[in-house]
């Protein structure tokens, strides 16, 4: 799910960084003295920014033509080889700007060539940054990715969704060329993803399309519209529309030789899980439905539950996370109500800027520019499709679906809480007269399925373990007891 308020710098990094890793672009350098080649080589450091901490790799060298060029790795976010189109060294002083990412590096070398003190700036923000010379970079360690070859059989497939004019590109895996099979179509949370819901160099979707696939069970993952090599635009798209690209995909299951056309099911992660009862209402082709922490509450009752949770396991004062509720509470106000998108952004711009006469000085420093800030926060804060999911109640639609539900969540999930969302589905579920349902909170784990600490999402990518073997487990043996033949 989206957090809103103000927005952690971090995750806007994280943002521009795997944007900027598709961006095919060359960097070359500023010509240099060509007596300093000690700069060439690997340098690494650890990035902190509020909410998270990223490793940062550079990694320079000379071009034939005595230029310096370099890359950018971001291993946490699964991201390498961001090409930094511009490289600077003198004085001793080094400047590094990936114009893809909107970030720049510029540090102090210090006289033995081992460490570099500096500073990253990058969304209006200013952070300290410390890297040193070293000889490999750090691996993120991601054991539950599998290794090709598989033993079953993948194939990449492309299908339209004819209403939206959208091309869906994703991978298609069944477990062998011979015979029929129960398929499912996994279902993306929030932002642009890709197949594998790819976040901090975790592959959530490969992981567990790996694991149904070799259970027996076909399974097909694409990329979002506007993301990956589907076709669209991701950003002026709601639920809504993603609800539509999912059904243009069932059907596309339904013309494969090698799947049960009376065997397709949804697996959606948090906002997947909003969408797949969507769906399901929709189609009667949809024979069960698995809600991997999805919501049974409004979007905006849950951003009021996450935002506390998340700050409060931060270490946020309760009077902050008050007046950071109070504040979202006139946010959402204004995107509620105001029907003129120029309108509302007036009065959110004015908000913020009232907002930010109050903060402190050392608020202020850490916000760095207050212009790219707040444009930020009103680019994420007018699209459709918050507006969207802060007004949708999850709860008339699951009651009104009839199939099988397996509705799971961690018990350490501070993104959408369990206790609310979980009691929420079984009651709908309950009242609507579905009599095949199962509902499961699971202990320590997180958002993401991984055995957690804590279930901050700064904890995701420190965790090796991708999705705990027991959610696999659960979700495949579920599946497999829905499409036994009887």
């Amino acid at each position: 799910m989206k957090k809103i308020y103000k927005i952690i710098l971090g995750s806007l990094i994280c943002l521009a960084l795997i944007m900027a890793s598709s961006v095919s672009m060359i960097g070359f350098a500023q010509q240099q003295d060509t007596s300093e080649i000690s700069i060439e080589g690997i340098w690494q450091g650890k990035l902190k920014v509020p909410g998270t901490e990223l490793i940062i790799v550079f990694k320079i060298s000379k071009n034939s033509d005595g230029t310096l060029t370099a890359t950018l790795d971001s291993p946490d976010q699964g991201v390498t080889g961001i090409p930094v189109e511009e490289v600077i060294f003198e004085d001793n002083t080094l400047r590094l700007e990936v114009k893809s990412a909107g970030a720049v590096f510029e540090g102090k070398v210090s006289e033995d060539f081992l460490i570099i003190e500096g500073e990253w700036k990058q969304s209006g923000g200013t952070f300290p940054l410390t890297v040193n010379r070293v000889d490999e970079a750090v691996e993120i360690l991601r054991p539950q990715v599998p290794k090709k070859p598989y033993p079953y059989i993948e194939k990449k497939v492309a299908y339209t969704n004819l209403k939206a004019g959208v091309k869906l590109v994703g991978t298609l895996t069944f477990p062998s060329d011979k015979g029929v099979f129960p398929a499912v179509l996994l279902i993306t949370g929030s932002g642009p993803q890709d197949r594998d819901e790819t976040i901090y160099g975790h592959h959530p979707f490969l992981v567990l399309a790996d694991y149904l696939t070799r259970q027996g069970i076909a399974v097909l993952r694409v990329d979002d519209r506007g993301a990956g090599e589907s076709t669209g635009d991701f950003s002026q798209a709601t639920s809504e529309d993603f609800a539509s690209d999912v059904l243009a995909g069932v059907e596309y299951l339904k013309t494969c030789k090698e799947i049960d056309s009376k065997k397709i099911g949804l697996i959606g992660h948090s906002e997947g899980g909003l969408i797949a009862p969507m769906v399901a209402v929709k189609s009667p082709d949809v024979a069960f439905i698995v809600l991997m922490a999805g919501p049974g509450l409004t979007g905006e009752e849950i951003l009021y539950l996450q935002g506390a949770l998340i700050s409060r396991a931060m270490g946020v004062s309760e009077e902050d996370i008050i007046k950071k509720r109070q504040f979202n509470e006139k946010i959402f106000s204004v995107l509620i109500e105001e029907k003129d998108s120029e309108i509302a952004e007036e009065r959110l711009r004015q908000m913020f800027e009232e907002d930010w006469e109050k903060m402190s000085d050392e608020e202020k420093e850490q916000i760095g520019d207050s212009e790219l800030f707040l444009e930020a926060q009103l680019q994420s804060l007018l699209s459709p499709w918050l507006k969207f999911f802060l007004t949708y109640d999850p709860k008339p639609t699951l009651s009104k679906v009839k199939c099988p539900v397996l509705a799971i969540n961690g018990e350490k999930d501070l993104q959408v809480p369990p206790k609310e969302n979980l009691s929420a589905i079984e009651e709908v579920l309950k009242a609507g007269g579905n009599k095949n349902y199962t509902i499961k909170e699971l202990p320590g784990l997180n958002h993401l399925f991984q055995t957690a600490q804590t279930g901050v999402p700064s904890e995701y990518v420190k965790i090796e373990e991708t999705i705990s073997p027991v959610v696999l487990k659960i979700v495949g043996d579920w599946i497999l007891e829905q499409t036994e033949t009887k």
